[in-house]
């Protein structure tokens, strides 16, 4: 059986000392990698409505896309403030330094559709919980999320879980 977790490089001190970060290009590098990934994203919520897929920018939207594709259903992009052309709504949330922002446009989740979360990596959930605080704001429901790795260490995954939120992980990997 192939191993998912494997096929990520670790790369240390990136983008700062003392960060391993976690890198999934290899892991879509790899066809039987990315197919395995993908399909072991969608069978986890095997049996749910979900009318829509949310994706985290930018690994999210690769992943995220490909679930939509599979489960044949639209795809919805979680950006950074200010890359949307459309009206969007906004979520602050906080960094180790300061706050960010993501936008979804105001249109592209429609009250009562059901919508999975998808990112490449869940650390401290801060991104996700965001995410989720836009598709709530825009009406939609959680139908769960889904994460290629999880930093356990760093609570998101007890984070989202406490936002009565599903959390799916195809692999963990200890530190930060």
């Amino acid at each position: 059986m192939l191993d998912l977790k494997a096929l990520i490089r670790t790369i240390p001190d990136h983008p700062k000392p003392g960060i391993l970060f976690r890198d999934i290009t290899t892991l879509l590098q790899s066809a039987s990698g990315f197919r395995r990934a993908v399909d072991e994203l969608v069978q986890a919520h095997a049996g749910r409505r979900i009318d829509k897929v949310a994706g985290i920018e930018a690994r999210g939207f690769i992943l995220g896309g490909a679930v939509a594709h599979q489960l044949s259903v639209g795809f919805v992009p979680i950006r950074k403030k200010g890359k949307l052309p459309f009206k969007t709504i906004a979520q602050p949330y906080a960094l180790e330094y300061g706050t960010d922002v993501v936008e979804m446009h105001v249109d592209a989740v429609a009250a009562g559709e059901s919508v999975l979360l998808i990112d490449d990596l869940i650390a401290t959930g801060g991104t996700a919980e965001a995410a989720i605080g836009l598709i709530r704001q825009a009406g939609g429901t959680i139908a769960g999320c889904s994460f290629v790795i999880d930093l356990p260490d760093l609570g998101g995954r007890r984070r989202l879980e406490g936002l009565g939120v599903s959390v799916h992980t195809l692999c963990a990997f200890s530190g930060h």
